[in-house]
């Protein structure tokens, strides 16, 4: 029997696609090799993005998605509602943090300003002489790798999956692959970076980015801290950055990030970069300095010129279908872009304007 939608990609975001479509009562069929680069390489951090309305939209609208989900998850999903700090190392970032705070209470959206001794409080472990930081109780971290497996099994009977690697997609809503030939009523393409190795005038290239994981430490960190230049970082367009995010795992241990690097396509750890990352992290949780890592890693984040994710059918290709290039917010925005690709492909009422994710604001037909 022919799917409906075969969806190429097994990461967060093809699985959600999956899980939307299906519930919709579409026959969905998923073929990957199982790598999922993105989502077995990221933290797990789901956040409110605010750098410009339509990140605003997406995540936010997730948000509300993952909380519904949150009952239904399994231990191994390791869902953890630790919240976010955006620290305020001086007066001018907290000056950003202020704005971020009006830029979310009027989306709704709970957050609360620490002064530097209630900071301190909150998280002890902090260096002194910070500005203060800016609390967001409603931010929250998960294993990403277990939810795409949880949610590729929710509906059983509807969702298939083949093991395979895609290596062509044809124009009759069919691709090649290690396991032959496989056909359905239409193709989504949710590969993340390899969806541009398959179509490649897709406006997708690589960020490449390490996370370093601790021993375990309980109790040291308590909620998910992130430099307020982060987000400042992951926009740059070019050269070599780092921002500090450490994020409190449930197995006590620290999980630190992260880094950027443009032109890089490659997983090998960068020796210098990490050293650089870690000095920083150690700048803002001097504890770290006595922690013991045991193990450091690299992915490659699938980013557009614009910051937004690819979402919506191909301009040129009537039964192709685009959701990647989700940087690295793809586990947080999963349930908002399946939603929002469920609805165009059975011609529903999208619960968001569809209009900032179109792939043909920065696709032309080939």
């Amino acid at each position: 029997m022919i799917a409906d939608v075969l969806i190429v990609g097994a990461g967060i975001i093809g699985a959600a696609c999956a899980d939307a479509l299906a519930g919709r009562g579409l026959r969905v069929h998923v073929v990957d090799a199982r790598l999922a680069a993105a989502t077995h390489a990221g933290m797990g951090h789901l956040l409110i993005l605010d750098d410009n309305p339509a990140e605003l939209a997406l995540s936010s609208r997730s948000m509300q998605l993952w909380r519904r989900w949150q009952p239904e998850l399994d231990d191994a999903c390791a869902w953890t509602s630790c919240g976010t700090i955006w620290i305020a190392a001086n007066d001018a970032e907290a000056a950003l943090a202020r704005h971020k705070q009006a830029t979310l209470a009027a989306a709704g959206i709970a957050s609360e300003w620490l002064d530097a001794p209630t900071l301190a409080r909150a998280e002890p472990a902090l260096r002194t002489g910070l500005a203060g930081g800016l609390h967001v109780p409603s931010d929250a971290a998960v294993y990403a790798p277990r939810v795409a497996s949880w949610l590729l099994a929710r509906h059983p009977g509807r969702i298939t999956f083949t093991p395979a690697r895609v290596t062509h997609l044809n124009d009759d809503a069919s691709v090649q692959s290690s396991a032959g030939c496989l056909q359905a009523g239409q193709v989504l393409l949710a590969a993340g970076l390899g969806s541009a190795a398959l179509c490649p005038e897709l406006p997708i290239f690589a960020k490449k980015g390490h996370l370093v994981i601790t021993d375990r430490y309980p109790r040291q960190v308590r909620h998910q801290l992130v430099e307020l230049g982060y987000m400042a970082s992951a926009h740059q367009a070019e050269g070599d950055s780092v921002a500090v995010n450490i994020q409190p795992r449930p197995t006590g241990q620290l999980l630190i990030g992260s880094t950027r690097q443009f032109g890089r396509e490659d997983t090998e750890v960068d020796p210098p970069l990490v050293s650089r990352l870690l000095r920083a992290a150690m700048q803002t949780l001097p504890g770290l300095a006595g922690a013991r890592a045991i193990r450091t890693w690299a992915g490659l984040r699938p980013a557009t010129n614009d910051g937004l994710p690819l979402i919506g059918r191909h301009p040129g290709r009537g039964r192709l279908w685009i959701a990647a290039g989700h940087e690295g917010h793809g586990v947080t925005t999963a349930p908002a872009t399946a939603e929002l690709i469920a609805a165009l492909m059975t011609g529903g009422a999208p619960a968001l304007d569809a209009t900032p994710y179109r792939p043909q604001r920065l696709l032309s037909r080939p």
